[in-house]
């Protein structure tokens, strides 16, 4: 591939990355709202932050390229939030929406992670040494909230599992009751 199109996989991929990222910016209050944990619900709220600051570091990247961030629509982002969105509308008890919407983020976070791996790549391979430093900065905050989300996921997992066995015992007794 030549230089010129290395170039315009580079700005096509920083474009999509914009849009994901501000995709993000509108779901994650609603997945911290959603949340019953109120450290989940910090976590999305600091991540929410971050992301602003993420949308901030792409937008120096575009002006440094004399390109503008709009013009395309990040596919995979409108999935994942899709489906983050389902979880939202399931009716589940609390620890449970809870694990659904931490595997929800982490999904999110592997894309991005993914993304923000290759755009790195792209930027290295093309000289923009300013840039890598902008991505990578970005790519450790990412690497940094999917470790949080593990952490997070074993204590709410664990209350999760709690609660579908005191439930299954619940209806369990009560079947032997109507028998």
């Amino acid at each position: 591939m030549s230089e010129k199109g290395l170039k315009e996989l580079y700005i096509d991929e920083l474009k999509d990355l914009y849009n994901a990222e501000n995709q993000l910016v509108k779901a994650l209050p609603k997945m911290a709202k959603a949340a019953a944990s109120e450290e989940l619900r910090s976590g999305f709220e600091q991540h929410l932050e971050q992301t602003k600051g993420h949308v901030g570091r792409l937008e120096q990247i575009f002006e440094s390229l004399g390109e503008s961030p709009k013009g395309k629509k990040c596919k995979g982002m409108e999935g994942l939030v899709e489906e983050g969105s389902e979880v939202i509308d399931e009716d589940l008890e609390d620890s449970v929406k809870d694990a659904g919407l931490i595997g929800a983020a982490q999904r999110v976070e592997h894309y991005e992670i993914a993304a923000y791996g290759t755009v790195k790549a792209f930027a290295d391979t093309l000289g923009h040494s300013e840039h890598v430093s902008l991505l990578e900065e970005t790519l450790e905050e990412e690497k940094e909230t999917d470790e949080k989300l593990t952490d997070l996921a074993k204590q709410i997992n664990l209350q999760a599992g709690k609660a579908v066995r005191l439930e299954s015992a619940g209806a369990e007794k009560k079947a032997k009751r109507v028998a």
